[in-house]
């Protein structure tokens, strides 16, 4: 049965950590180690989460350098064989996400695996902003702009320690780098999940503002730089103008 590690990340998170955690610890799935990685907070936030502290592996709270000095922090004391980042402002779909994404990394010995995501309004989660199905993976698929939801991916803990953590240097695209690292330049075996398993309140650091979502797409650009690989002339003009879409989609 593997053990998968699951790694929030969160910081003055006290209005929506609740959510999050409910929705690990309610999974049906009983081999999880839960990591929480907080930035210090100033809040309620770690009043909340001492609620549930006999449900949690590890809880860290210090001041760090940034939500992915923050994620780098929980994949390197997570010991599951695999490992999902869920931030503050998320939560799982329904209670048998990680037994649906377990059963797939064994069915098809999977290194990684994404599904599709949700946004959802940020004070009535039941209201659907933007649907994104991310679709099966083919190669060459990144040179298209494409991308697998983040709070949706899961990496074998065994990968991360091959190819590297998330890069600091980034400040809203080391994500972006480091899936762009996995799947487009490393060609790890990779898996999709087509269901639904992640709800996002929308607001997230690189799409608040005009200005934040150029800031991004300069970041996309140093992301390929940084792996010494070449965007074709349209992947990063592509890439944001994809996301208009998923407000037209249809939820199923």
């Amino acid at each position: 049965m593997l053990k998968i590690s699951i790694i929030t990340i969160a910081y003055n998170s006290a209005e929506t950590i609740e959510d999050t955690i409910l929705s690990v610890i309610q999974q049906d799935y009983s081999n999880i180690e839960y990591i929480i990685i907080d930035g210090g907070s100033k809040d309620q936030t770690m009043e909340i989460i001492e609620k549930y502290r006999n449900r949690i592996a590890i809880v860290v709270s210090e001041k760090d350098k940034g939500i992915y000095d923050a994620m780098n922090k929980g994949v390197i004391a997570a010991t599951g064989d695999v490992i999902g980042i869920l931030n503050s402002d998320d939560f799982y779909a329904h209670n048998q996400v990680i037994s649906h994404v377990a059963a797939e990394f064994v069915k098809n010995n999977c290194d990684a695996l994404y599904a599709d995501l949700v946004y959802v309004n940020r004070t009535d989660t039941n209201k659907i902003i933007r649907t994104w199905q991310a679709g099966a993976y083919e190669p060459g698929k990144f040179l298209r702009g494409w991308m697998p939801p983040h709070p949706t991916f899961f990496l074998s803990r065994a990968k991360y320690h091959q190819f590297g953590f998330y890069n600091t240097s980034l400040r809203s695209a080391a994500d972006y780098e480091l899936m762009l690292r996995y799947i487009h330049k490393h060609r790890v075996h990779i898996c999709y999940l087509p269901e639904t398993i992640t709800k996002m309140r929308t607001g997230g650091q690189s799409n608040v503002t005009l200005r934040n979502r150029l800031k991004a797409n300069m970041e996309d650009r140093a992301a390929w730089r940084l792996n010494d690989l070449k965007p074709s002339w349209y992947t990063l003009t592509w890439k944001p103008l994809s996301k208009v879409f998923q407000y037209f989609r249809r939820h199923k």
